[in-house]
Parts: C-alpha cells; structure tokens; sequence
C-alpha cells in the first residue's frame, strides 16, 4: 500500500499528515520543524511513501534539501497554486492545511516547484547583500544631498571617492552641521568598505566560472549580470524548452488580442521585478543582453522585427490599439 503525505511548515512547528492510497488518514503529528523530527517520522518502514509535498517557503530549501538526502520521494508546491486548492476549506489551520496537502499528493493535485541547489543559494545570497548594502549606501548619500541643500549647500556632480570630502568642506565652518553630518559619513564609510569586499568576492567567483566567462564575452555583460543570470537558471536542464527560460526573467510575449491567444515575438515586455529582472534592465546594452538571453528561446534577432519605439519602454503593451487604458 502506498502511501502519501503532507507538511504544513511553519517556523517552529510542522504539521504532518500521513494518507493511504484511498484517502483514509494513518497518522497525525506534530514535530519541530527540524530535519531530525521530520526523519523520524518519515522514515518509518511501516510506510511506503511514493510522494511527500510541502509547500515552497523561507523553510522549504532547508528541510526539502534533507528529506532527498535522505532519498525520500519529497515535492516542493507552488505557494499559489496550493493556495487556491487549499482555501475552499472551512477552518483552515495547520493541521487541516496538511490533511489538505496529503490529499494533493495523493490525487496528483500539485504544480512542483524547482528548489535551487546550495551553490546557487549561496550566490543569490551573495548578489542580494550586495544590493541591500549598494541601496543603503546610496540612501544615505541622497539624504545628504537632501539635508544639506535645506541650508543652501550644494553638493553636486561627485562621485563616491570624493563624496566625504566634498560634504565636510560644505560644512567645515557650520560646526553644529559637522556634528549632525558626521555619524552619517562613518556608516557610508563602512557600508562602501563592505560592498567593496563583497564585490570582490563577486568578481572571484566570476572569474573562476566557467559560463559567467562566456556570458561576459557579449558586449554589455558584466560579472554581476552574468552571475546573476547563473544563479537564477541553476540547472539547465530542468527547462524543458530554451524558449521557457525568458519567463523565468520577467521576459514575456504580449497578446495580440483579448480573442486570440497568440503571442508577438517582437514584443517583450518585463514584468516581474526581481533581482534577475532588474540586473537585466540595469545592463548598459539591455537590446544586446535581451538578445542574449532569448537568442534560442524567442528566435533569432533577424527574424525579430523592431520593437515600436514609443512603446519600448512601457512596462506591458497594450491590447488592442483601439481599447480603453485601462484594458492594457
């Protein structure tokens, strides 16, 4: 007999709900949500399990990551889609939530998800604390800029070296302006200090992978696009077409109409805004890296025609040229 179940995954707890193949429940617990729990459970030989589902979340790479070293037949659920089938309950609580989950383990109910390995965790680490100290960074600068030119202060056209310098000459005969100014300056100092070694490090890895070096061949690629686009793919051969992995980066085709469904190759719009989306905007040749990116899965750049200039840059064309606004 098989069998099938479901984790409810939260931060402390997870609920576990084991089914048989006709549906009825075999067990109910609840453990830590920890490896060791979960294994203690799972790896009973009373079952046979031919699929265990939880649902993508902060957790989900963690325990997913342990429960297939331990060759368990485990699948990661898309967050939406589990939300639609499990909201048509009545109480939802965890415990109900799992019961829901083995259920769609069960019936084959589930849309899987791709769990990234731990290189490519650890990259988008990399990338997205590089940003975080980047924004904050430059944060502190505007509010400079912003604070001072109350006073009549201008700072102007300067650039990241000479930003401190150029800030405590403006205030170098406002000493009560220093003293406000200065704690500001000894945290930018230390935030560019640190992205300056995080870059670094980005920079090593870049050079010592293989396809970021190649990547970085086309005119407009730089090491942090490259590593960028290397740590959202992952693994290539999950993509069952090449043309699949432009939607991955936000890269979708327009309709052509509301009635037919069919889709204009030369119209691309970018519509998520992750870190992969906006490290493909930022490009200073975005045209050439477009092309990169979607050489194989959009068709080739003759068989493109050119995009109409006035709507280049909108976030998602419209539908119809003779709809409403609000239709687009």
């Amino acid at each position: 007999m098989d069998h099938f179940a479901g984790l409810d995954v939260s931060v402390k707890e997870t609920s576990v709900c084991i089914v048989d193949d006709s549906g009825k429940i075999v067990r109910e617990v609840t453990v830590a949500s920890e490896p060791e729990a979960l294994l203690a459970v799972l790896k009973n030989p009373a079952y046979r399990f031919k699929r265990i589902g939880l649902e993508a979340g902060p957790l989900s790479q963690w325990l997913y990551s342990a429960l297939a070293e331990a060759e368990l037949p485990v699948v990661c659920v898309e967050t939406r889609h589990m939300q639609a089938v499990l909201k048509a309950q009545i109480n939802k609580t965890d415990r109900n939530d799992a019961r829901g989950i083995g259920q769609m383990m069960r019936v084959g109910l589930y849309r899987p998800v791709h769990v990234k390995t731990l290189r490519s965790q650890k990259l988008r680490m990399l990338l997205t604390h590089r940003k975080l100290l980047q924004s904050k960074a430059i944060a502190i600068e505007n509010d400079l800029r912003g604070t001072l030119r109350n006073f009549g202060l201008k700072v102007g056209v300067v650039g990241k070296v000479r930003f401190e310098a150029r800030i405590k000459e403006l205030v170098e005969n406002l000493p009560d302006l220093a003293a406000l100014v200065e704690p500001l300056l000894v945290v930018r100092r230390v935030l560019r200090e640190q992205i300056g070694i995080l870059h670094r490090r980005l920079l090593a890895i870049a050079r010592d992978d293989e396809v970021c070096r190649r990547l970085m061949t086309v005119p407009g690629v730089g090491p942090v696009v490259a590593l960028t686009y290397r740590a959202t793919v992952d693994v290539p051969a999950r993509f069952r077409k090449s043309k699949a992995v432009g939607a991955v980066f936000g890269l979708t085709c327009s309709k052509v109409s509301i009635r037919r469904d069919r889709s204009e190759r030369q119209n691309i719009a970018l519509r998520r805004r992750d870190d992969a989306g906006h490290a493909l905007r930022s490009s200073s040749e975005h045209a050439v890296v477009e092309e990169m990116v979607l050489a194989q899965g959009l068709g080739d750049a003759d068989r493109q025609a050119p995009r109409d200039k006035k709507g280049d840059r909108r976030s998602g064309a419209s539908v119809g040229r003779d709809h409403a606004p609000h239709m687009g």
